[in-house]
């Protein structure tokens, strides 16, 4: 039997290693909950703590859970979505 995943819109940013402050307002954390000296992050996922290096992606789930994923695998996994307004003007 074969499945596709479900379309599911997430929220993601990727660590640049230059972009702690953003990462930290994005989870909601303090820098010292997450940075490692080695430049990593440690994010605590539903499945224990997982690194994140500099240039992962740090997703937000669908549960508010966050887990960080390699640029490979969330560029096959992921596309950009097109925010629209929640309302259409109407023409004049």
């Amino acid at each position: 039997m074969k499945f596709r995943k479900k379309p599911v819109v997430i929220e993601a940013v990727q660590y640049t290693g230059s972009n702690l402050a953003e990462i930290c307002k994005f989870m909601k954390k303090s820098y010292q909950q997450i940075y490692n000296t080695d430049g990593t992050l440690s994010i605590e996922t539903l499945e224990g703590t997982m690194k994140a290096n500099p240039f992962d992606y740090i997703i937000k789930g669908v549960n508010g859970e966050f887990y960080p994923c390699k640029p490979g695998i969330f560029n096959k996994t992921y596309e950009p979505v097109e925010e629209r307004p929640l309302f259409h003007q109407l023409p004049k």
